[in-house]
């Protein structure tokens, strides 16, 4: 095995509440009920059967010699934040092998296509102790760096116990998890102490882990800003495109229940200006696509599901995208996308990925997961909040009608992604690679001299 990455700075965790210990025993004792939430899942679809494996800790990738980094992100989001990180420690530190770990079908799906050659793709044990040993005896990582707020219990102790340096990137604490976490203070405080470097997606958020954690939290930006355009298949758009004509259209991407009934109302309001007017909805969740269809028929529109009729009709009001890993495409489609997440309390979904694509950008008051974003790419005249369905309505006929301000607004709104994503990488990275001055250093299977005493102070 690779030297231990030497770690500059080293955060001595509390000691466990009362409450952890008691999640850390029962959870001991746990390994049919996880095994039966496993095999759920995998009824549900939730899981790939070909690698449930993989969520019991077992792993049938040899380790690769040399220096290990992993990093851990939940979901798609996450997953597709990592990508550039991945590609800047590469070429820092070329000697360093790579593990990025999920826990979505979707999100490995991703991976297997954008991953760089010579990065690993897992999907990560769930928390229980046996499967999370079992994963850390096999790839004994020299690193381990989690996206966003995966708080797993034993993931975090256990990693603490065997890598040198932990680390949180992009962190992030909803406000309703942040007034949940103040009620068990000393529970968050012990997690949070495991990370030698804590670095926070805005803010707003490095506030709310400063104070859950009593630690300083730096904050860069948005990792997001740095992830690469989603991608699409040249000969689908240019179909597509084709079959759209000269009709016009508007997407609204990441729709949840309740707003998409909203997107239908404003789609009626504008049928008097726009008689043939094209909706794109794409639903944060694919699988709703019946449900989505269904909800169409029901205001008296009439819809197409993409993952049954592909070819969009003539007589289709609402194209229902409904399969996965196409946004990039539908973005490209449309020059006016309205972000879901944002009219409900969910916080709103990512605004960099239209920006990237040419879209003028609407959205929601809900945003306190891109608060920054949304606020600096509506400063620079990239972005419009509507509240209703009357708002979006309004906006959206502006938009579609009044091309100079169309292109304006998605100008400004590509002007405000990409002039950031440089900024918040280099820091990002920087801030991490200071702690790994020995990332291509040979070594045995175990630490010593100071190597050693450095990961009994990171312990």
């Amino acid at each position: 095995m690779s030297e231990p990455l030497h770690v500059t700075e080293a955060t001595t965790p509390l000691e466990p509440t009362f409450g952890l210990k008691a999640y850390q025993s029962i959870s001991k004792i746990s390994g049919p009920i996880a095994r039966l939430a496993l095999a759920r899942r995998l009824a549900a679809g939730k899981e790939d059967p070909d690698r449930i494996a993989e969520r019991h800790g077992e792993c049938a990738t040899p380790r690769p010699a040399g220096a290990l980094i992993w990093i851990h992100g939940a979901s798609v989001g996450e997953s597709l934040s990592v990508l550039p990180l991945v590609e800047r420690f590469r070429r820092e530190r070329p000697g360093a092998s790579f593990l990025v770990t999920t826990g979505t079908i979707t999100s490995a799906r991703l991976m297997a296509e954008r991953l760089p050659a010579g990065a690993i793709h897992q999907f990560a044990p769930l928390d229980h102790p046996v499967f999370v040993r079992r994963f850390l005896d096999h790839w004994r990582p020299d690193a381990a760096i989690f996206v966003e707020s995966e708080f797993w219990p034993n993931l975090l102790t256990m990693a603490r116990e065997r890598a040198p340096l932990l680390a949180l990137v992009n962190g992030r604490v909803s406000p309703r998890s942040f007034e949940s976490w103040t009620r068990r203070l000393r529970t968050i405080k012990y997690l949070l102490s495991v990370f030698d470097v804590m670095i926070a997606q805005d803010k707003k958020n490095a506030e709310r882990l400063a104070r859950l954690s009593g630690r300083q939290v730096e904050s860069f930006g948005n990792l997001k800003n740095a992830a690469p355009p989603l991608p699409c298949d040249d000969n689908e758009i240019r179909d597509l495109k084709r079959q759209v004509g000269a009709r016009p259209i508007w997407l609204a991407a990441s729709t949840h229940p309740s707003e998409e009934e909203i997107v239908f109302d404003a789609h009626k309001l504008l049928l008097r200006e726009f008689p043939d007017l094209l909706t794109v909805i794409a639903p944060r969740h694919p699988e709703r696509g019946a449900e989505v269809a269904d909800l169409v028929r029901a205001v008296d529109l009439t819809p197409q599901r993409r993952s049954r009729e592909p070819r969009i009709a003539a007589d289709c009001q609402v194209y229902v995208a409904d399969t996965l890993g196409e946004l990039g495409l539908f973005y490209r489609l449309s020059s006016v996308a309205f972000v879901g997440g944002s009219l409900l309390e969910k916080g709103g979904h990512n605004p960099l990925e239209p920006a990237r694509l040419g879209c003028a950008i609407l959205h929601g008051p809900h945003t306190f997961n891109f608060d920054e974003t949304y606020a600096e790419m509506r400063g620079g005249g990239g972005a419009a909040l509507v509240r209703n369905e009357r708002d979006l309505a309004t906006a959206v006929r502006r938009l579609l009608a009044d091309e100079k301000t169309r292109l304006a607004m998605a100008g400004a709104a590509r002007v405000s992604a990409e002039s950031s994503a440089e900024r918040v990488l280099t820091s990002v990275a920087a801030e991490i690679l200071a702690r790994l001055p020995d990332a291509d250093a040979p070594s045995g299977d175990a630490p010593s001299g100071d190597a050693q005493d450095q990961v009994e102070q990171a312990r």
